[in-house]
């Protein structure tokens, strides 16, 4: 009789929460600088898919999922109605920059700083893309105030490529770093006999 494997690993339970519970502090700490206040959150996420892979994408909907049910996890609070802000196209960037990045890894895994920083930059592409398009439909179906596209990418990307390219090279680093580390060395070892 064949066993069936569980999808989820104990050491995934573990490293899952941990990766909401970093989410959630890096919306702690923002910098407020016009409609989408820069915060550390994108580290973290980058950071999800590079070390867990597809996984990764869990920790952020479960992120996602506690601000909807009312926590005050994100940036501007919490509950179903934040669906309704600005803000929320990024929220579900997280989710797809974070299945993404972990494809990526489990694709072709990798600890060459080149590559990582590949992923970790589509992975913000991806998060600007949902947020951006967001704000853009939003503001001209939900609030009825039309924003050209070049005014939703400048205001809800551009202004924040500087920091956010700072911090792609941060979660690339740190992933190298990590990567030293008995724990997500093993799980680059998974994803290489995948």
């Amino acid at each position: 009789m064949k066993t069936r494997r569980l999808p989820l690993t104990t050491l995934d339970l573990t490293l899952i929460p941990l990766f909401t519970v970093l989410t959630i502090l890096g919306a702690t700490i923002r910098i407020p600088l016009g409609t989408v206040p820069v915060s550390l959150q994108s580290v973290f996420v980058l950071l999800s898919g590079l070390l867990l892979g597809k996984k990764g994408a869990l920790s952020q909907g479960l992120y996602v999922l506690l601000g909807l049910l009312g926590l005050p996890v994100f940036t501007g609070g919490g509950g179903l109605l934040y669906i309704f802000t600005p803000t929320f196209g990024y929220l579900l960037g997280f989710i797809m920059a974070s299945y993404l990045v972990g494809s990526f890894m489990e694709k072709r895994p990798t600890k060459s700083l080149p590559f990582l920083l590949l992923y970790a930059f589509l992975g913000l592409l991806t998060i600007y893309g949902f947020g951006v398009t967001y704000l853009y439909v939003l503001m001209g179906v939900y609030f009825a105030t039309p924003l050209p596209f070049i005014k939703a990418l400048q205001v809800g990307a551009l202004i924040f490529l500087p920091m956010d390219l700072v911090w792609v090279a941060l979660g690339a680093v740190l992933t190298k770093r990590l990567q030293t580390l008995p724990l997500f060395s093993r799980r680059l070892h998974t994803f290489e006999k995948v």
